[in-house]
C-alpha cells in the first residue's frame, strides 16, 4: 500500500505544470512581438495560460513539452499571468517592454559596483522597471532546455551586481524610449568566441574547423597528464566543463534563452580572441556566430551590436588593431552596429572602469538600428581615400553634424606609406567632410592607417562626439 500511495503521489507531481527559470515573477516579455511561454507538464496534460485578457491553451507532447503564443502586446505592467494545468502557477510583477540579450566575456560580466563612480550609481539605481536575468555560468555538451535564475528588480541593492555595460544600455534605452526594460545578461570572463557557438556553426564553416581540432588536441593531451592550469583553482585546458570548449557556453548559457522573444543582442567580447591565428579568422568566427544566434531564434535579422576592443596594451603577440579590423569587417551583416571604445580604455588595464560611456554609445546603436529613430549612432567611419597632389584625400560616413578633433586641437593618430609599406606619420586637417593627409617625406603616398595601434593616440571625432573607427586601408580582401 505504500509503495501504490508513493508511486500515486509521484504521479501527481510530475504531472504539475512546471515552468523554466525565465518564466517567473518579475519577468519582462517583448512588447509588439508574439511571445512564446513554454514549460512541461504530463503527456497529454491540458494547460492554460492567461495573460492581459488573452487565453491561450494547448496540450502537453508525448515528452511533456507545451508551449504557447501570446499575441503581441504594447508596453505596460505590472501585470499577472496565470497558468493553469492539473495546478495553476500564477506569476506576479509581469512587465511588457523591451528585451534584449547582453553576453560576452569579462567586460560584459563586469558590474556596475566594479564601474567608475559605483557609489554615486548604485545609490541612484533606482528603475523598477529595468530587470536583470542573470544567467549562471555552464558548460555544456548538449544544448540544455533550462538555467537557474531569477529576475531581479533594479534598486540599490540589486544593482551591484548587473553588467555595469548593460546596466547603463538598459537606463539609456528606458529614459530614452519610456518602457520596461529587460536584460538577459549571459557573460563569462576570459571565454573565446567558439564557445559562445553552436556546434553545427563551427562545423559547417570548414575554416573555423581550426577551433575544433586545437581543442581535441587539448583534450588529448589533458587526457595523456601534458597539460596542466597555471592557476590550481582553475580547470586545466582540455579538461570537461572547461570554459573554453567549443560551444559549451552556447548550449549551457544560450540555448537556454532561445525560445524567449527577445529584441536584440549586445556584446562585448575578443580579447580572449586576440592572438596571432586568431586576429583575422575572428571575423569569420565572430560572423557566424552572429548568423547561428539569428537562426536559433528564428525572429528574422534582430538587431546585434557590440563593442569594439578598447584601447589597451596587451601581452606580446596579442594585436589589438587586427582584431579591432576583424570586428569592423564584421558590420558588412545587416542590422549589426559598433561601439568604438579606443578613447575609453585604460592603458595597461584590459578592464576599463567607463562603462557608462560603453552602454551608451550601445543604446544610441539600438535607437537608430532596433527603433529607426533619425539620430547619429556612430563616429567617423572611411568610406573610400582618393590621391591628389601628394596627399590622399579621406571620405567617411557617420560625419553626423561635422569632423573634429576631440580635444579642439590637431588631428592626430594618421599614417601614411608608400608602396614599399613603411609607414610614417602624416598631418591630417579637416576640408568640410573630408580629411586630408599628407607627410613632407612622402610624396606620392598610397595607403593610410588611422588608430592602428594597440593603444592609440588618435582623436577624430563627428561634432556628436562619436569617435571614428580604426581603419587601414592596406589591408587584404
Amino acid at each position: 500500500m505504500r509503495i501504490l500511495l508513493l508511486l500515486a503521489f509521484c504521479g501527481v507531481l510530475h504531472a504539475e505544470v512546471q515552468l523554466p527559470a525565465l518564466i517567473s515573477d518579475n519577468m519582462v516579455l517583448q512588447q509588439n512581438m508574439s511571445v512564446r511561454i513554454w514549460g512541461k507538464a504530463a503527456a497529454g496534460e491540458d494547460v492554460a495560460v492567461s495573460f492581459l485578457g488573452q487565453t491561450a491553451k494547448t496540450k502537453a507532447g508525448a515528452g511533456g513539452r507545451w508551449e504557447v503564443f501570446l499575441a503581441p502586446m504594447r508596453a505596460g505592467g505590472p501585470h499577472t499571468m496565470t497558468i493553469a494545468g492539473a495546478n495553476t502557477i500564477s506569476i506576479q510583477n509581469v512587465l511588457v517592454g523591451e528585451v534584449w540579450v547582453a553576453s560576452g566575456q569579462s567586460n560584459m560580466a563586469w558590474s556596475v559596483r566594479q564601474s567608475d563612480h559605483a557609489e554615486q550609481e548604485t545609490a541612484q539605481a533606482n528603475y523598477p522597471v529595468i530587470r536583470f536575468f542573470q544567467v549562471r555560468t555552464k558548460v555544456a555538451e548538449q544544448p540544455q532546455d533550462d538555467t537557474p535564475g531569477a529576475w531581479k528588480v533594479c534598486n540599490p541593492e540589486n544593482a551591484p551586481a548587473f553588467s555595469g555595460v548593460g546596466y547603463f544600455f538598459a537606463r539609456e534605452l528606458h529614459l530614452t524610449r519610456g518602457v520596461p526594460i529587460g536584460i538577459l545578461q549571459s557573460a563569462v570572463g576570459g571565454t573565446p568566441a567558439q564557445a559562445w557557438t553552436s556546434r553545427p556553426a563551427l562545423e559547417n564553416n570548414r575554416m573555423l574547423h581550426y577551433y575544433l581540432e586545437q581543442w581535441e588536441k587539448r583534450v588529448a593531451d589533458f587526457q595523456a597528464g601534458k597539460s596542466a592550469s597555471a592557476n590550481p583553482r582553475q580547470l586545466a585546458p582540455g579538461a570537461p566543463g572547461h570554459p573554453h570548449t567549443p560551444s559549451g557556453l552556447y548550449n549551457g548559457m544560450i540555448a537556454p534563452l532561445v525560445p524567449y522573444a527577445i529584441r536584440g543582442a549586445i556584446w562585448y567580447q575578443g580579447e580572449a580572441n586576440a592572438g596571432p591565428t586568431d586576429n583575422e579568422l575572428y571575423r569569420h568566427l565572430f560572423a557566424d556566430m552572429i548568423l547561428d544566434w539569428r537562426r536559433a531564434w528564428n525572429q528574422g535579422q534582430f538587431p546585434f551590436l557590440f563593442v569594439q576592443l578598447a584601447s589597451y596594451i596587451p601581452p606580446e603577440g596579442r594585436d589589438w588593431p587586427v582584431i579591432r579590423d576583424s570586428q569592423t569587417r564584421t558590420l558588412e551583416i545587416t542590422n549589426t552596429a559598433m561601439a568604438v571604445a579606443i578613447d575609453a580604455g585604460a592603458g595597461r588595464d584590459i578592464h576599463p572602469k567607463d562603462k557608462l560611456t560603453i552602454g551608451r554609445r550601445l543604446a544610441l546603436a539600438a535607437r537608430a538600428i532596433a527603433y529607426g529613430e533619425k539620430i547619429e549612432y556612430s563616429g567617423p567611419v572611411l568610406r573610400q581615400a582618393t590621391g591628389e597632389d601628394g596627399a590622399l584625400r579621406l571620405w567617411f560616413d557617420h560625419t553626423g553634424s561635422g569632423l573634429a578633433a576631440r580635444d579642439g586641437g590637431k588631428l592626430t593618430g594618421f599614417r601614411i606609406a608608400t608602396e614599399d609599406g613603411k609607414f610614417v606619420e602624416a598631418e591630417a586637417r579637416i576640408e568640410g567632410a573630408t580629411v586630408v593627409v599628407s607627410s613632407p617625406q612622402i610624396s606620392a603616398p598610397k595607403s593610410v592607417r588611422y588608430a592602428w595601434e594597440n593603444d592609440p593616440v588618435a582623436n577624430l571625432v563627428n561634432r556628436e562626439g562619436l569617435p571614428a573607427t580604426p581603419f587601414r586601408t592596406d589591408r587584404g580582401k
